[in-house]
């Protein structure tokens, strides 16, 4: 009998991730797996993603939620960040 995952939701414009969420999130991967360059808030910014360092994208995601590529989902100790439905699907049978 497979064990049912456990789901844990949270919206993370009403609730904002910290910086410390953030960093446990990634665990040692870089920000700009993360980060969404392609986000029209990003876009707004009018900044090069080639002068951002690690520090800038994680404090740009804290001032602005929709910089975070979504969904965000933690699988087994793994986090994936903005992998499709597909893919997640794939990752839960495996």
């Amino acid at each position: 009998m497979q064990k049912k995952a456990e789901l844990t939701e949270r919206d993370f414009f009403k609730n904002p991730f910290t910086a410390d969420e953030i960093k446990a999130l990634l665990a040692g991967s870089k920000p700009s797996e993360m980060f969404n360059f392609r986000s029209p808030s990003f876009k707004k910014l009018s900044l090069d993603p080639e002068d951002l360092q690690n520090q800038d994208l994680i404090e740009q995601m804290l001032k602005e939620p929709r910089l975070i590529r979504r969904p965000v989902v933690k699988i087994g100790g793994k986090v994936y960040f903005g992998a499709s439905a597909k893919k997640l699907a794939d990752i839960v049978k495996a």
